[in-house]
């Protein structure tokens, strides 16, 4: 997560009892190489000792008997002023309270007053204490003042009743942060299109033709283009992901349902990055009723081909210049890998291919890992070492902004 690399963001931890979930952010955070200085007000440092997230952050955490200390300078001036994000998670009713009329009554609030970056708030509270009509206007207010709501979430709340008031889980707080500290990134204003998955054709209302994309490599990339302040669509087969915060996903189950998605969402698209494993055949006639195996089984399946999506794009840019500026496209293969990759690039009209090879045990469908060689439309060719799908991400958009940069 290269976006927290040297950032200082501040923890505001106030009295709610979700305030444990934030130990394992300040975590998170602090091993994808931000700088986390955690400030607690006095009720929340009932729930959760100082010391725990001095424990996971390795720097000091604060409380409200810090700001009289006079080995600190003005504390609350420099928490305020020298961070990159500060988020107040949980907020509570109270907390949220003094921050809408500016009230600065401990090192919480009072530095909050003096941030000079925009605050980020997580509600944590009672369904009633949320809808309450004070608690209501002072969201308002917050927000009529620039301060990014974060949440809350329905659920089960600590008085044993469900309803809206639970603070969002810490992995969505921290895709919040992703997005807030990526928004001035290179790919500021471009619209990226990602495709993720292997897409399912169906034999039969229970059977499908697919493939083993697990759709992380996409998701990764999407997520790498949020990091860079890109405004993203993932179009995306049915997998066992989240997409990233901030991330509108598409669904494109068939071969046919994400030609269409990709089409359309690629009209007035800078980039589009093809890390879909989109199947090239599917049956010619889908039964509407379940196959019985006692109905003689499936020794044949009539199939035809299936839209060639990148093929389709490469036609329409020749006559009226519809679609996205760039294309870059992924080649699968367990053979001959560079000069099938480099015949795709030529027949597909892509400005970049990225390479792969699925007879690997260690990299590719499934794992969390890839290696990849890249091979540009001007003949260079790079070939990447084993590594984590996320650092693959972050260095094929680093390329793709490049490319950008340059036409």
């Amino acid at each position: 997560m290269k976006v927290f690399e040297e950032k200082r963001i501040v923890l505001g931890v106030t009295g709610s009892i979700a305030a444990y979930k934030i130990v394992y952010l300040a975590s998170k955070l602090t091993q994808s190489g931000a700088l986390v200085d955690v400030i607690l007000t006095e009720s929340a440092a009932k729930l959760v000792s100082p010391l725990t997230f001095s424990s996971v952050t390795g720097r000091r955490a604060y409380i409200d008997q810090d700001l009289w200390q006079v080995d600190d300078h003005v504390l609350h001036i420099e928490l305020g002023e020298e961070n990159q994000a500060f988020l107040i998670a949980p907020a509570t009713a109270n907390t949220i309270a003094k921050l809408a009329n500016g009230l600065a009554d401990n090192l919480l609030t009072v530095s909050a007053l003096a941030s000079r970056t925009k605050l980020l708030v997580a509600p944590a509270m009672d369904g009633g204490m949320y809808s309450h009509p004070a608690t209501q206007e002072n969201l308002q207010i917050l927000e009529k003042r620039g301060v990014r709501l974060l949440g809350p979430a329905a659920g089960h709340l600590a008085s044993g009743i469900s309803g809206k008031g639970r603070m969002l889980e810490s992995d969505q707080l921290l895709g919040h942060l992703r997005v807030f500290l990526g928004k001035d990134g290179v790919l500021k204003g471009k619209k990226v299109v990602v495709t993720a998955g292997g897409t399912q054709e169906p034999i039969d209302p229970v059977r499908v033709i697919s493939n083993k994309s697990s759709g992380k490599q996409g998701f990764a990339l999407a997520q790498a283009a949020m990091d860079q302040g890109a405004e993203v669509v993932l179009i995306s087969s049915p997998v066992c992901l989240s997409p990233p915060v901030g991330v509108l996903k598409i669904d494109g189950t068939t071969a046919e349902q994400m030609s269409a998605a990709v089409l359309k969402e690629t009209e007035n698209a800078d980039l589009l990055i093809m890390a879909a494993a989109i199947a090239d055949y599917k049956p010619a006639q889908e039964k509407n009723h379940k196959i019985k195996k006692d109905q003689g089984g499936l020794s044949i399946i009539n199939l035809e081909t299936t839209p060639d999506i990148l093929g389709e794009l490469a036609q329409r840019k020749k006559p009226v210049g519809i679609g996205p500026r760039l294309t870059i496209g992924f080649a699968a293969e367990t053979e001959n890998l560079q000069e099938n990759a480099s015949l795709k690039l030529k027949i597909k009209e892509l400005d970049l291919i990225v390479a792969n090879d699925i007879s690997r045990k260690d990299s590719g469908f499934g794992s969390d890992k890839n290696q990849v060689t890249l091979i540009w439309k001007d003949g260079r060719i790079e070939e990447l070492p084993l590594m984590e799908k996320s650092e693959v991400s972050d260095i094929i958009i680093h390329e793709a902004s490049k490319l950008i940069e340059s036409i």
